[in-house]
């Protein structure tokens, strides 16, 4: 089964360093990359898209609301047209400074608050989505999976790459249990393996409580900030290839060429 190892990744700022970021690309498939507005600069975006080149791993934008302060976890109202804006302004940026190292851009996949909020909103996703679309039809968009992201990416016809989270827990909904919440990560990396590979092979989301949500799975998120993140990158890695699982930069998939 293709899958693929997807890392939020470039997001120097107060809140977070970018420090595991080269070991992490050299294990993952695909960087999803701060676009500035939430954390990143171009330095970083650049010195991230050449890391990534050099160890074949695909490259996306990682769009959030422009609120540096709040790490862009902090849940912002926008228009249509403020959304638009927010979306095609980061992918314009990230695209001009992949142009100039010419690498390309493969993917969008919406950060913190702006992805949660697009999970649970179907017109939120969709806007996001026709501004992706509209600005480059053959980008992926990578959804959470059996959300209104999923239904908004499909109904839009466009590629669209469904994500579980290696490193967190989910609550009865599907949804990513709060980070105020003492369960909400999990940082063991048998655990992580445990956690994903049950997903894979059932193609079901598993929640902290035991129900099983069921969905399609593309791609598996682990976050690059915390402290055991790269030996978890490892194990994932390791575990997934010896369970038989082809791992490979989303748009090297089948259903995407």
């Amino acid at each position: 089964m293709e899958t693929n190892i997807n890392c939020d990744l470039g997001e120097t700022s107060i809140h977070s360093s970018s420090d595991n970021d080269p070991a992490l690309l050299q294990i993952i498939n695909t960087a999803n990359i701060a676009c500035g507005f939430h954390a990143g600069d171009e330095n970083t975006m650049v010195r991230t898209i050449q890391i990534s080149k050099k160890n074949n791993v695909s490259v996306g934008a990682h769009p959030s609301f422009n609120d540096r302060d709040n790490f862009g976890r902090k849940r912002i109202k926008l228009s249509s047209i403020e959304l638009k804006k927010l979306i095609v302004d980061q992918l314009e940026i990230i695209t001009d400074i992949a142009d100039r190292e010419k690498y390309q851009i493969t993917h969008v996949k919406p950060h913190g608050a702006l992805n949660n909020m697009a999970c649970e909103d179907y017109d939120l996703s969709y806007d996001i989505g026709l501004a992706i679309k509209e600005f480059d039809k053959n980008l992926i968009y990578v959804c959470g999976a059996s959300t209104e992201m999923e239904k908004a990416g499909n109904n839009l016809g466009m590629k669209v790459a469904c994500e579980i989270f290696a490193d967190r827990n989910y609550d009865d909904h599907g949804r990513l249990v709060s980070r105020n919440l003492s369960h909400a990560l999990i940082t063991d990396p048998e655990e992580s393996l445990l956690h994903t590979v049950s997903m894979l092979n059932n193609q079901v989301i598993n929640c902290y409580s035991g129900k099983k949500i069921p969905c399609q799975i593309d791609t598996i998120c682990l976050h690059s900030d915390g402290k055991t993140a790269v030996p978890l990158a490892k194990k994932l890695k390791e575990g997934l290839l010896a369970a038989g699982f082809d791992l490979k930069p989303l748009n090297n998939f089948k259903k995407f060429l």
